[in-house]
């Protein structure tokens, strides 16, 4: 199987299980609490070592012996899961990244609340890394500048190994990176803040823009879309009740990449990930 590099967040979720959301100033009982780790570049690593890979994540931590004790729920959930973590930025002090998260036993939709001030993963480290050795190179849409810093490098240095990138929120000046990659992951949210209503007109013109990168853009339970050279590809979704949707995202991603390395079709592999992406969400946590 492949040697990949993920590189993005890492965070711990307190994921707080509700009968429904609440509507604003009410007070709500939990259901129940889960402390565990969390972040997309992070999940994405993991999905993709459950499915063979040997998978190095590049992010921030903080050192546990000197900060926050907190990052021993990611570092021992990496480890578990065989994760790399030797280009990981470890800092003496600081407060992990957090995210607060309210699930809907009604619906398995969730809520997140996020807080950091732990400093992103910066160019400096990334530019340490031998990318050699790597046969895939994913990015998280985020720290745009650094990103933007990192994707360059990886061009010049290394031209035959498969990019891809996720691009979840609309942050500014993101669509800076989409050049740079050869397989693009966009969000549901990132197309509806664009004005998009449906991922197939999305797809095809996103692919009108940008016709040499093959994009991706999945929609929760109505399925997914995929454009290359303007050309659309479509999965339907697959009918399931939701327990938990968290993470969903992540492991579509990691099910697109996993098939694109072995060289399945557009198709095969958008069946693939839609068929992983709804497994997931019938069970609570990551597939393992």
């Amino acid at each position: 199987m492949a040697n990949i590099l993920c590189t993005g967040i890492a965070t711990v979720d307190i994921i707080n299980e509700l009968e429904q959301y609440p509507a604003e100033d009410d007070e709500v009982r939990i259901l129940s609490q889960v402390k565990c780790r969390g972040g997309n570049a992070a999940n994405t690593a993991v999905m993709l070592s459950q499915l063979g890979h040997q998978c190095h994540w590049a992010g921030t931590v903080v050192d546990p012996l000197t900060g926050d004790n907190d990052c021993r729920i990611i570092l021992d959930d990496l480890q578990r899961h065989n994760i790399n973590v030797q280009y990981s930025q470890f800092l003496a002090q600081g407060k992990v990244p957090t995210s607060y998260i309210s699930l809907s036993r009604q619906t398995g939709s969730r809520t997140i609340s996020h807080y950091r001030d732990l400093p992103e993963y910066p160019f400096s480290a990334f530019k340490q890394i031998p990318l050699e050795h790597f046969d895939w190179l994913h990015f998280e849409g985020r720290n745009i500048q650094q990103t933007l810093k990192m994707m360059t490098f990886c061009r010049k240095k290394t031209r035959k190994i498969p990019i891809s990138l996720e691009i979840e929120k609309p942050r500014e000046t993101i669509e800076t990176l989409i050049p740079y990659a050869d397989v693009i992951f966009f969000s549901r949210q990132y197309a509806l803040m664009n004005a998009y209503k449906d991922p197939r007109s999305f797809c095809i013109d996103i692919s009108q823009s940008y016709p040499e990168q093959l994009i991706f853009c999945a929609w929760g339970e109505a399925g997914a879309g995929a454009a290359l050279q303007q050309q659309l590809y479509w999965q339907d979704g697959i009918k399931i009740k939701a327990i938990d949707t968290l993470g969903a995202g992540d492991i579509f991603n990691a099910g697109i990449i996993h098939q694109q390395i072995k060289q399945q079709s557009i198709q095969h592999s958008l069946q693939y990930a839609c068929q992983t992406a709804a497994e997931k969400c019938t069970k609570k946590g990551l597939i393992s």
